[in-house]
């Protein structure tokens, strides 16, 4: 078995293709951004502009696009320091640089083809198939036009990875450090996530991924593998071996009469407060960088629910551009090229769940609108 982490063969990829979710970087790009977010779905103008309320407290400005920036540096600036001739490009979903343009681009330079590496560490549909529809639409667009054939391959979930885990787990640490004394082997942990339709969860994974067995399907009992992890490492750190953690959820954006996972972090919150816990870490383990969805319905919503009940609270930072993710991405693009050379490579997992699969069956984590074509798929 060889090892991904010291090679730098990446045939027969020639290009690596970050791709994310995307966001506003002006107040007038606010609502035509969130037009893009919900085209279909009929929403008027006026209830886009009240929706995107809280990107005006921020002048408009989402810094997720920022935060791409940075990771994309540090993923340039990790490849040429460890040998791995692989250029690297950044797409969006939903605002510039467009996932298309981004393609045009790599189609351009002669390269045909691209890993990628999506922004989302957890199965479901919009967080993995519905990135695959946005690639497959893409590609074809392309055709299109005439331009040669590009072939991407999406690489596995990150979400157990240990250059996911650990930093996490360091960063819960580092938010427990900023608790009072008093209150800090006391204070629980409060896992956090995007909250989506209960139907979506059920139904995200694969038919035959360990994690659909269990409730909840593969979304949740991903995101428990993680926090049980992280609760762990943060106990053997602390020598604290009984103190309480649960997931919650954040972010909901649905109608009110279609159920979503729950409890929001919100009335979490509250019900802890009630319940006589002394303080609480909140550690979004669904989200890569510190973009909207953390500062805006953590470290301003949350932290205002946790002021007005007198909680003190504490935020995890996310993983961002550590170089330990950096280097996790980097081996799980050698872990995939050596695959698709017919190499057997080890493939790092923690945790109960084991490295996610290659390739999305066709019926993983489906549409709930109706079949679409994806990219990268069996």
């Amino acid at each position: 078995m060889s090892d991904s982490r010291t090679s730098t063969d990446h045939a027969p990829y020639d290009a690596l293709l970050l791709l994310s979710f995307g966001g506003p970087e002006a107040p007038e790009d606010v609502v035509p951004f969130l037009e893009n977010v919900t085209r279909g779905r009929g929403i008027p103008k006026e209830r886009l502009a009240e929706v995107g309320k809280h990107y005006f407290l921020f002048g408009g400005v989402s810094p997720i696009n920022e935060q791409n920036r940075e990771l994309l540096a540090a993923l340039r600036k990790d490849f040429a320091e460890h040998g791995l001739d692989l250029p690297v490009y950044w797409g969006n979903r939903n605002w510039a640089p467009y996932l298309v343009d981004t393609l045009r681009e790599i189609a351009a330079d002669g390269h045909r083809r691209i890993a990628v590496l999506a922004t989302s560490a957890y199965a479901g549909y919009s967080g993995c198939r519905q990135y695959r529809e946005n690639l497959a639409d893409a590609l074809e667009q392309l055709a299109e036009e005439g331009l040669p054939e590009l072939r991407v391959d999406k690489l596995r979930h990150f979400y157990n990875h240990p250059g996911f885990v650990r930093p996490m787990a360091d960063a819960t640490l580092a938010a427990l450090a900023e608790l009072p004394a008093p209150v800090r082997d006391r204070a629980r942990l409060t896992f956090t996530t995007h909250s989506i339709p209960v139907a979506m969860a059920d139904s995200s994974g694969a038919p035959d991924d360990p994690a659909r067995d269990k409730p909840g399907g593969a979304y949740v009992a991903q995101h428990l593998d993680v926090a049980r992890q992280i609760a762990e490492a943060v106990a053997a750190a602390t020598g604290v071996a009984d103190r309480p953690w649960e997931l919650v959820y954040q972010s909901r954006s649905g109608a009110p009469h279609i159920p979503w996972l729950e409890p929001d972090i919100c009335d979490h919150l509250e019900a802890v407060h009630q319940a006589g816990a002394p303080a609480v870490v909140m550690v979004p383990i669904g989200f890569v960088s510190d973009h909207m969805e953390v500062r805006y319905d953590l470290d301003t919503e949350a932290v205002a629910k946790a002021a007005e009940l007198g909680l003190p609270v504490a935020r995890a930072a996310t993983v961002g551009a550590d170089p330990r993710f950096t280097a996790a991405v980097r081996e799980l693009v050698l872990e995939r090229a050596a695959t698709e050379r017919g190499r057997t490579v080890e493939r790092r997992a923690l945790g109960a769940l084991g490295p996610s699969h290659d390739r999305c069956a066709t019926a993983c984590c489906p549409n709930p609108r109706g079949p679409r074509p994806a990219a990268a798929q069996l």
